[in-house]
């Protein structure tokens, strides 16, 4: 069966998740950790790539990319994880695939649903048991997010601007967002949207989506659909 096209809009936000091949390990020591953010920092200004989000985790990484043109996820998902398997094959002295072959995205809905992304990727090291707070993480957006480092990669979505006219403010709303109770349901419905090419967003933004690409994305559920 032929893969489904993968829905991707210039201009819109993109929840992306690639793992290790296998569920192997993809980060080891800090300085693997260092080497992808550097490589993230220098594609997304050579390919106008927005980054608002991003978490590495051991074995798999989550990323909150806004492409400016329907090319420029696809060249930095590439070019983003070819640096990090050849490093890995010399120091292992191995060759083969870092990464699972095809990485998984969501195309995000702005308004109810981009910050909820935002705090479903800051929170993963939390919900891994590896951190108590999501700012105690160093490899995720969330330290930069709220201003304990600087960073040259975080970009600050218009959801995210919205919480407050200054900087200061936006912070600490964002930081009490970060530990209000998450809504019923929120954290499946992300998870699920991504992992199946499906759209994190309401009904309405389906429609504007399929209108927009001209094809529908069908939000199913798990299973193959039942013989008519």
């Amino acid at each position: 069966m032929p893969r489904t096209a993968r829905a991707v809009l210039p201009a819109y936000p993109h929840h992306v998740v690639q793992r290790g091949h296998n569920q192997q390990v993809c980060f080891v020591e800090s300085a693997d950790y260092e080497r992808y953010l550097a490589t993230l920092a220098e594609l997304k200004g050579k390919l106008s790539v927005k980054v608002y989000a991003w978490c590495l985790m051991t074995n798999h990484v989550h990323l909150l990319l806004e492409p400016s043109n329907a090319t420029g996820l696809g060249l930095l998902m590439k070019q983003l994880s070819g640096p990090q398997t050849r490093y890995h094959n010399r120091l292992e002295q191995r060759s083969g695939t870092l990464w699972e072959g095809r990485y998984k995205s969501s195309l995000v809905q702005n308004e109810g649903y981009l910050l909820a992304c935002c705090r479903y990727i800051e929170l993963n090291p939390v919900r891994a048991r590896i951190a108590a707070a999501p700012e105690d993480y160093p490899w995720s957006s969330c330290r930069a997010r709220l201003g304990y480092v600087r960073s040259a990669i975080l970009d600050l979505d218009p959801c995210y601007r919205e919480l407050a006219a200054e900087e200061s403010a936006r912070r600490q709303r964002y930081g009490a967002f970060l530990q209000s109770a998450i809504p019923e349901g929120e954290w499946a419905l992300i998870r699920t949207a991504v992992r199946r090419g499906q759209l994190t967003g309401n009904e309405a933004f389906r429609q504007q989506v399929d209108a927009t690409l001209h094809r529908r994305i069908e939000n199913r559920g798990p299973g193959r659909p039942a013989r008519k």
